[in-house]
């Protein structure tokens, strides 16, 4: 069985930075994304960051130019960088992952993780 664990999250003063480590065990498959997303109180789980099987990344739009997602595949995780934090941030990310038949592109996300708590305070 897979399973994925995030870890790295804590309390962080705006403008301050914060990297997050999501750790897989298990076989995904051959070729496999991994992403990114949170969810603050009281609203809907947001797409962050994903980066594809050959290292291609992309993000949402309201990280874009703060946040950097990376992975180590000999250590099986993947890391979310993230940057010139703000209160907009604060929320419980989540790592998931998913197989792709692409090498660039990430249809969807079969796995996921528990959760790591990230506040940003003013």
């Amino acid at each position: 069985q897979v399973q994925l664990v995030e870890s790295g999250g804590g309390s962080v003063q705006a403008g301050g930075a914060l990297r997050l480590s999501c750790v897989a065990s298990g076989y995904i498959g051959s070729r496999y994304c991994m992403a990114w997303f949170r969810q603050g109180p009281q609203k809907e789980r947001e797409w962050v960051a994903r980066i594809a099987s050959d290292g291609s990344a992309t993000f949402s739009n309201s990280v874009k130019g703060r946040f950097t997602i990376s992975k180590d595949n000999a250590k099986n995780t993947c890391y979310l960088q993230m940057n010139s934090l703000n209160s907009e941030d604060t929320a419980m990310y989540y790592c998931a992952a998913g197989t792709t038949r692409s090498t660039n592109s990430c249809p969807g996300w079969t796995y996921w993780g528990q959760g790591t708590q990230v506040t940003v305070s003013s």
